[in-house]
């Protein structure tokens, strides 16, 4: 915990660190990281005439939920890659910069949520071309943000301590979120399964459930289309946020001082 407090006292450091990140990584690039924006875009657009032409969708239900989804995944798979490497990226720092190690993960939660809060700008532009049904109840997003950002924290957390030791897991991470990918419904619409007129469909559809990611893509996705909040999403996010820092820190705590050997 002491490591966590006084990373978040390093507010200044990781937030520049996290700011030049992007600008080096779109150095001479004239649109910068917006080139993510528009590549997502155009993919969600694809999709969803796509989806909405197979599936006998309207567009206007199709599209905003696959756009929406594609804002919340780009965050998600974000944080599980880059903390796949959090550490290993970073040796120059860790072992010639006496700060705590939470000041890398702290950098990486920072610049995904510019990556989102850039991203999060095409979904105002869809709202004028597909007005949602949109009332108080979408300021529920603001607590789902929350516990995405706090999730995202302690998946880099643990997933940098422990693909920093076993090296050969980060090709695995990244393999198995392009599966996931697959596994959650982004570009499909889960509701629609549950709905299937063939009980088989139906039945299979709910095995999605015991995708996490389903939980975590709901409690935001729903207030930002308008649609009614389901409770057993909140509650599993909520026992996952739990368990999943519990279970960070107790690998923090016991690896801590290995990390700038193991990198």
């Amino acid at each position: 915990m002491g490591d966590l407090r006084r990373g978040w006292g390093q507010r200044e450091l990781w937030a520049h660190l996290g700011w030049q990140d992007i600008r080096q990584r779109y150095k001479r690039s004239l649109l910068g990281p917006i080139w993510i924006t528009i590549s997502m875009a155009v993919t969600a657009v694809a999709l969803g005439v796509l989806y909405a032409g197979l599936f006998g969708n309207d567009l206007a239900v199709q599209l905003p939920y696959i756009l929406v989804g594609f804002i919340v995944w780009g965050f998600v798979s974000g944080c599980v890659n880059e903390g796949a490497e959090v550490f290993a990226s970073n040796v120059g720092l860790i072992r010639h910069l006496p700060a705590p190690l939470s000041v890398h993960v702290y950098r990486l939660v920072w610049r995904q949520s510019l990556f989102f809060a850039h991203n999060a700008v095409v979904y105002f532009l869809m709202l004028l071309v597909f007005p949602q049904d949109l009332g108080w109840a979408t300021l529920t997003v603001i607590p789902a943000l929350a516990l995405l950002l706090v999730n995202g924290a302690w998946v880099a957390l643990l997933l940098g301590i422990v693909t920093t030791r076993f090296r050969d897991l980060k090709p695995i991470t990244q393999s198995l979120v392009q599966l996931l990918f697959f596994l959650t419904p982004i570009v499909w619409i889960y509701q629609d399964l549950l709905e299937s007129p063939n009980p088989a469909v139906a039945e299979r559809a709910r095995l999605v459930e015991f995708n996490p990611l389903l939980h975590f893509l709901q409690i935001v996705r729903q207030p930002l289309l308008g649609q009614p909040q389901e409770p057993r999403h909140w509650v599993v996010v909520g026992v996952i946020t739990v368990v999943g820092w519990a279970l960070a820190l107790v690998v923090l705590r016991r690896y801590r001082a290995r990390i700038s050997y193991w990198v």
